[in-house]
């Protein structure tokens, strides 16, 4: 493939695309159909010779698209509301995913007569909805404030995640290893290190580096940072045999954890329809309208199973976990459908087994097809039917849906954990995410290990073992300082519930310091051998370079036990401060008109060679030095209101205040 016949099929594509979006916007038909059947138009299948010289880098193109798609929809949908849905997203994808798939293999083998293992692998093909297809067509309905979308959203993308666990099952079904759970748990368990690591190492660092890239008040600088991480991100991904998709998506979460999430979303918009728009035509490109009209029977049957089955599934799993009915029945009717994870299954069963004369692909393409021109329509169709619903339904009925989702809220009510217990658990999971972290870290040097470094550097590629050994203990051994902070805390928690208030003081006081003692030792005793067992296999042969690198960790070790505490502590608040970006960012008017009389706010600059450059508001504390508060700092012509605590002061800044004369007065002495 040259480079002119690339853009040959890009010009074609693109202009293709244009002219169905202005005709289907005119239309005010959904585009997303549009951009389907200009695929199939375009596919060599339909008049034995394709438009596109080569198809197949178009379909390279067209995963820039579920990048882009992912993204945004990470950027609109945060960890936040994640934690908010989850008590309704997980059983609903849960059950859906496990019917879906049983639902499956029993048609594939009692109605098409297939094997085991191609019915399996066709159960797995129709079990999870299509998010990029929901996301398209919610943000052309403009549905992105409706209620049950967060609903919806969540559950997709549940299911996205136990499809990484279903796809290690069959591939082992399909190898002749039979449904084993150790490479189920194994697949599961890495998906859960790699969330992890993504989310930890990115809500401590990506949200401050957005935040100050966008204070440089540069749409382009903000944009390609925002590319850079996003990129990388969805490669590491990739690099783990996981979904570019998965990786997207993460950075979408991480950028919505900052405070320039409109902007970001803002920026991304205009690649995302371009993208999404060819990945869209890519699916139609792989459509053979021959051997769907063969198949016409399994594809309608199949098509009717998914969607009465999944709308079924997902209806009744989401009002039995507490939604109203109307949004139960719109998340029914949206996610009764299947997109891209269907034919990565397909085609995941020609490779593995060889069997390229199976209908399954074909037939998994023309219902995804179907589903997909149905979507639209069908969302559309559950705002009426679910309204018509609610009117319609018996008053009986009604009181005993009331009646069960008071029962329902009652019950989580009652199940609100204590503080003491907040507090254990709060402690036991954030040493569970320290010991994540060491393992991610510790897996990603000896993937970096295995890479062939000799056309960069004939030095780094003898001494890359040393070197990515001694990265990653220098890691691990910052992580105790915080892991015996975390462990003391335990200590004096289980103190607590063991001795209770009624003991007796000295034997009170005996034993908080003797169970403190022991969980602080069990816990630096498990996290060494921890890192222990995960760098023993980076260790470098050479006893002398063994040494060494011992020598400078335990030197490292003592030396830094203060400041990893430090930064430890540091990490910890960056990471709430980027958990509550969307808090903050929900008080914060749009706009606000402060009424004060003049003798109580005012205005004062920053001036060159003030004390006050490089400190921020907490360092400074000037709430308890001079009484006065910071409502909005004014920089180069923009307007920051509301600054935290960590606002670092820049020379030229404006700082309006709020106080009382002598309490201005007494912020002008600080800063001056």
């Amino acid at each position: 493939m040259t480079e002119s016949l690339f853009f040959q099929d890009l010009a074609v594509l693109m202009a293709v695309v244009g002219l169905v979006s202005i005709v289907f916007t005119r239309l005010r038909w959904p585009k997303v159909i549009g951009y389907l059947f200009a695929g199939i138009l375009m596919s060599e299948h339909t008049w034995g010779g394709s438009l596109l010289a080569d198809p197949k880098s178009i379909s390279t193109i067209g995963q820039l698209g579920i990048v882009f798609l992912m993204f945004t929809l990470g950027l609109e949908f945060s960890a936040g509301d994640m934690k908010k849905v989850k008590h309704v997203t997980i059983p609903t994808a849960l059950f859906d995913t496990v019917m879906m798939i049983w639902l499956g293999y029993t048609v594939g083998t009692h109605v098409f007569g297939w094997n085991a293992v191609q019915s399996l692998f066709l159960g797995a093909a129709i079990c999870d909805s299509a998010t990029t297809l929901l996301a398209k067509t919610i943000g052309e309905l403009k549905w992105g404030d409706r209620p049950f979308v967060r609903y919806i959203f969540g559950t997709t993308i549940i299911e996205d995640i136990l499809c990484v666990g279903i796809i290690a099952l069959v591939t082992g079904v399909a190898h002749g290893k039979g449904m084993s759970a150790g490479a189920v748990g194994l697949s599961l368990g890495g998906l859960l290190v790699f969330f992890i690591g993504v989310l930890v190492f990115g809500l401590i660092l990506v949200p401050r580096l957005l935040n100050g890239v966008a204070r440089l008040k540069d749409d382009e600088a903000l944009l390609l940072t925002l590319l850079g991480c996003c990129f990388f991100v969805s490669f590491v991904a990739f690099k783990f045999d996981y979904s570019l998709a998965l990786g997207a998506f993460l950075v979408g979460i991480l950028g919505a954890s900052s405070d320039v999430r409109q902007r970001l979303h803002d920026l991304a918009a205009p690649l995302r329809d371009m993208f999404a728009a060819v990945f869209f035509v890519t699916i139609g490109l792989l459509v053979d309208p021959a051997a769907c009209a063969r198949n016409w029977f399994p594809i309608l049957g199949l098509t009717a199973l998914v969607l009465l089955g999944k709308g079924f599934n997902c209806f009744t799993m989401s009002l039995l976990a507490g939604q109203q009915v109307k949004d139960a029945v719109q998340t029914g009717f949206g996610l009764a459908q299947i997109g891209e994870f269907a034919y990565m299954v397909a085609l995941m069963y020609i490779a593995q087994t060889g069997d390229a004369a199976s209908p399954m692909y074909q037939i998994v393409v023309g219902v995804s097809l179907i589903t997909t021109c149905l979507n639209p329509t069908m969302l559309r169709v559950s705002d009426p039917v679910g309204d018509w619903l609610e009117i319609h339904l018996p008053a009986r009925v009604r009181g005993c849906i009331a009646a069960y989702h008071d029962w329902l809220t009652r019950f989580r009510t009652a199940r609100v954990p204590s503080q003491l217990q907040q507090h254990l658990r709060s402690r036991v999971l954030w040493i569970a995410v320290l010991a994540a972290l060491n393992l991610c870290v510790c897996v990603v040097a000896d993937v970096l290990n295995d890479l062939n470094y000799s056309t960069f550097s004939r030095f780094f590629e003898v001494h890359k073992q040393a070197f990515f050994c001694l990265a990653a203990n220098l890691f691990c051994i910052s992580m105790l300082a915080p892991m015996a902070s975390l462990a003391r805390s335990l200590g004096r928690d289980v103190a607590a519930v063991i001795t209770g208030t009624r003991q007796p003081k000295r034997w009170k006081a005996a034993a908080h310091q003797l169970v403190t003692w022991i969980v602080l030792m069990a816990g630096l005793a498990l996290a060494f051998a921890e890192i222990v067992l995960l760098t023993v296999n980076l260790l470098p042969d050479e006893t002398p370079m063994r040494i060494a690198i011992i020598a400078v960790l335990v030197t490292v070790a003592i030396i830094g036990w203060k400041r990893f505490q430090r930064l430890g502590r540091a990490a910890g608040y960056r990471f709430n401060e980027a958990l509550q970006a969307e808090k903050r960012a929900r008080k914060t008017p749009a706009s606000t008109t402060l009424t004060v009389p003049g003798d109580f706010y005012t205005h004062i600059a920053i001036p060159v060679g003030s004390p006050a450059i490089g400190e921020t508001i907490r360092s400074l504390d000037i709430r308890a030095k001079t009484g006065a508060s910071i409502v909005s700092v004014m920089r180069d012509d923009e307007k920051f209101r509301n600054p935290g605590p960590t606002w670092q002061f820049e020379p030229g800044d404006i700082a309006s205040v709020i106080g009382d004369p002598s309490q201005i007065a007494a912020f002008r002495r600080l800063i001056s």
